[in-house]
């Protein structure tokens, strides 16, 4: 398959080298846990990795591998592994990093379980975690020791959109050797590609933009270093046991057919609602990197396609004005989650970021009453009339 292929193009063909069996145009479902072997040396030439072959679904799977191919495809990286969470991604990359006695660095505003996993799981580990503003490298690269062995971020981070400058960060990791993960789930390889900027993996939550509609879990990470994944892979995600199912793989394939289209729709409807947020007399302040008075929007112009479709947003009134608003809204849905292709609202501090320390939120870059909005693909028009009248409704 071309490299050169466009996004949507590669979205739909991107990874595929052979004709599916019967001449099947969309890939069958590979649903087998085993794969048999012609004799002992067959299976044992594939299990030393002499000849190409399946031996056991948690290891390699038709259709697994086709996902793996086309997202590393998207990424412009040479290799992914699926996983069967967002979490379960994240966790095996890190831990494939780091030992006891290591540490790594934090942007200070990660999604929930992501702080749980780096703050309060790998100190259990004896694997020590400094958190710091991302924002401002110069606070990165002061606070790198000799084990600090991982830089971790989101751009734009959960759920107050920071945008991370990469190109600076990369430079400061490569002088001392350390590794670089990035959580790409927001932008997607649509508007953002952290590999073309030297990081070293890619992570996805799947499950979000990637599938796209709300049915199925699942993660992934791609790398262009081809030994990391292998390793990945087969120390990790096998003997981790975070495989993803064969069916949720080709759930998806088929959510990556629309990305493109899904990601134009949602940023554009994303953009009228920003605007019209920021120009309502009950918003305090709304956090979008497509609006000039965003602190990252000009970095968001030089290392992004595009702004996404997530807005988080102050409301007059605080807690209790942001409380009736999310209780209010009849079109938007009061869930966590994110990417699919119904608008979802949300308080963080009160669910998906739950586990932060309330007395501490303000030094995470998050607030009680802060409200997320996960713009979906509705007709913009309904969305702005079902925010606005949850607005009036709030009394703010």
């Amino acid at each position: 398959m071309r490299k050169d292929y466009g996004f949507d193009t590669l979205s739909i063909h991107g990874g595929t080298e052979e004709n599916n069996p019967k001449n099947a145009l969309n890939p069958p479902i590979f649903m087998t846990s085993t794969y048999i072997f012609d004799d002992v040396k067959d299976a044992q030439d594939i299990m030393n990795f002499e000849k190409q072959g399946y031996i056991y679904t948690r290891g390699n799977n038709p259709t697994l591998q086709l996902f793996e191919k086309r997202m590393a495809a998207l990424e412009e990286g040479e290799e992914a592994v699926a996983f069967a969470s967002g979490m379960a991604a994240i966790s095996s990359v890190l831990f494939s990093f780091l030992s006891p006695g290591d540490n790594l660095i934090v942007h200070k505003t990660l999604y929930g379980s992501s702080f749980t996993v780096t703050h309060k799981l790998l100190p259990q580990y004896h694997i020590n975690c400094k958190s710091v503003d991302f924002t401002q490298p110069e606070t990165v690269e002061a606070a790198i020791d000799k084990n600090t062995k991982v830089l971790y971020f989101e751009t734009p981070s959960n759920p107050n959109l920071a945008i991370i400058d990469m190109e600076r960060i990369v430079k400061i990791a490569m002088a001392y050797d350390v590794k670089i993960i990035v959580d790409n789930t927001f932008a997607t390889p649509y508007f953002q590609k952290p590999l073309s900027f030297d990081v070293d993996v890619v992570v996805h939550s799947a499950t979000k933009y990637i599938c796209g509609h709300g049915d199925a879990l699942g993660g992934v990470a791609v790398s262009k270093d081809t030994e990391y994944i292998q390793k990945l892979k087969f120390d990790y995600m096998c003997e981790f046991g975070g495989v993803m199912s064969p069916f949720n793989a080709w759930l998806m394939l088929r959510g990556l057919k629309t990305l493109g289209p899904r990601m134009r729709q949602h940023e554009a409807n994303a953009m009228c609602i920003a605007k019209f947020l920021e120009s309502h007399p009950k918003i305090e302040v709304v956090m979008y990197p497509g609006l000039a008075s965003f602190t990252g929007h000009e970095l968001a112009r030089r290392q992004m396609d595009g702004f996404g479709a997530i807005i988080s947003f102050e409301v007059k009134g605080g807690i209790e004005a942001a409380k009736k608003l999310v209780n209010s809204v009849q079109l938007a849905k009061l869930a966590v989650s994110l990417g699919d292709c119904e608008t979802l609202i949300e308080l963080p501090a009160a669910m998906t970021h739950a586990g932060y320390p309330k007395e501490k939120l303000h030094e995470f870059g998050l607030t009680e009453s802060m409200v997320r909005l996960s713009v979906g693909i509705e007709n913009a028009k309904d969305i702005i009339e079902d925010l606005d009248k949850a607005l009036n409704a709030s009394g703010a």
